[in-house]
């Protein structure tokens, strides 16, 4: 039997745990739950998740656990055959874990916000301190990958996979400039070559379209 994910697929955090399985071969029973029907909020999901977020993982022995960061992490450390894409050199690691807190806090913390104004409380705007936000985002996320192929060096990790999923998602309504940015884009397109990457695509092109569509909506 394998782990459940409970998942919304335009969801950021969801793409990129989806990312990690498909590049550790791991095969996830993948549970849609209706966010707008609140079906976060019955009771078998507050038992598994009283915080009651997307994505939730349930393991086959019933274990459960939430936060994209800490599912990727999870996975990786019980199914993955090797480490790499989360290494358990010390050093490597920490810059993985901080470009996933980077994800976190500044990337995420921006698109939620913004996904949020435009699905939940149906503006057709982007708040300016988010849109200031996110493109100061873009900047430090430039800076970091200067000399560096992938976001924590020159291996593919964890901290590509989170931050191409809200990246990717926030380009399409804030786009950015290749000039401006060429590190950002060339890093961008490195992540759409890879083959784990096929798992980001539909939620991906799901998201856009809602994003869009409430933008345009007068």
């Amino acid at each position: 039997m394998a782990p459940t994910l409970y998942m919304i697929q335009a969801s950021p955090p969801v793409r990129a745990v989806l990312i990690t399985a498909k590049a550790i071969g791991l095969d996830l029973n993948q549970k849609d739950i209706n966010f707008f029907q609140d079906e976060h909020l019955k009771p078998h999901f507050l038992k598994l998740n009283p915080q009651h977020t997307i994505p939730t993982l349930e393991d086959e022995d019933g274990f459960a656990v939430w936060d994209s960061h800490a599912i990727m992490t999870y996975l990786v450390s019980k199914y993955a055959k090797d480490d790499s894409v989360y290494p358990q050199d010390i050093k490597k690691r920490a810059v993985v874990n901080q470009r996933l807190f980077f994800e976190s806090g500044v990337i995420f913390f921006h698109m939620r916000n913004i996904a949020r104004s435009l699905l939940v409380h149906c503006q057709n705007f982007i708040n300016e301190d988010d849109r200031d936000g996110m493109i100061e985002g873009f900047g430090l996320l430039e800076k970091l990958l200067e000399g560096k192929k992938w976001a924590a060096g020159d291996f593919v990790s964890l901290a590509d996979y989170s931050l191409i999923s809200s990246v990717g998602t926030a380009v399409t309504i804030i786009p950015v400039d290749s000039e401006e940015y060429p590190n950002l884009t060339a890093w961008m397109k490195r992540c759409e070559e890879l083959p784990e990457y096929a798992a980001n695509a539909k939620g991906l092109k799901e998201a856009a379209e809602m994003l869009k569509l409430r933008l345009t909506r007068k």
